[in-house]
């Protein structure tokens, strides 16, 4: 039995939860003073309208975040290694430039920033299941849980690629208000569904546990 081994996996979902707070308490900071400062926010326009949807979508995305990350720490017990600890980190620096991009004149940006993070989010989820898989303790749970095959990521494949294509088409279309708002709620709609997602998988992983 390697004693460091089990040190590390004992207190690093500890350590990683105390991180990421950090860096999505930071974000909502952020957000909040996104929200404070923007006056346009109170007019009746469809730049308030599509500015609303935004902040939505970046405030579901943010504990949308929070929900993954808090959930498999919960869940699952691996050996860490260095990218671990590096990936909150990024996914914050990112989360920031969504924040920082909230503006119909910037929309193309938000649009391909919310890609980045669902692509780096469903990376790092993948990237832990894997590494959980390998260890004993979770066995439990994947011992009736197939590998991931390249063909179950084709919806979140999609998705990636929609949202960034939608960046584009809108850093090239600034006046397609239409667009702007359905692919908003669409987007608002598919973190809502990510929400009922991860709590089925939340109740599936407690099931296999009884």
């Amino acid at each position: 039995m390697n004693a460091m081994r089990d040190r590390a996996k004992e207190h690093f979902p500890t350590v990683l939860l105390t991180l990421l707070s950090i860096v999505q308490a930071l974000a909502l900071e952020l957000l909040w003073s996104h929200l404070h400062d923007a006056e346009y926010l109170f007019e009746h326009s469809w730049t308030t309208a599509i500015a609303w949807a935004q902040i939505a979508a970046t405030f579901l995305g943010l504990i949308l975040i929070w929900v993954v990350y808090a959930s498999n720490a919960m869940r699952f017990r691996w050996v860490p290694v260095t990218s671990d600890s590096v990936y909150p980190f990024l996914i914050g620096f990112l989360e920031f430039m969504l924040i920082e991009s909230l503006d119909a004149d910037e929309l193309g940006m938000w649009f391909i920033f919310m890609a980045v993070i669902f692509g780096m989010m469903v990376w790092v989820a993948h990237t832990t299941m894997r590494r959980a898989r390998r260890d004993s303790d979770n066995d439990v749970f994947f011992r009736n849980t197939e590998p991931a095959k390249l063909r179950d990521f084709v919806p979140q494949i999609t998705i990636t690629g929609v949202l960034l294509l939608a960046g584009v088409y809108l850093s090239i279309r600034t006046d397609s208000i239409v667009v702007a708002m359905i692919v908003l709620l669409a987007t608002n709609a598919l973190l809502a569904w990510q929400f009922y997602s991860a709590a089925a998988f939340w109740q599936k992983s407690m099931q296999e546990s009884q």
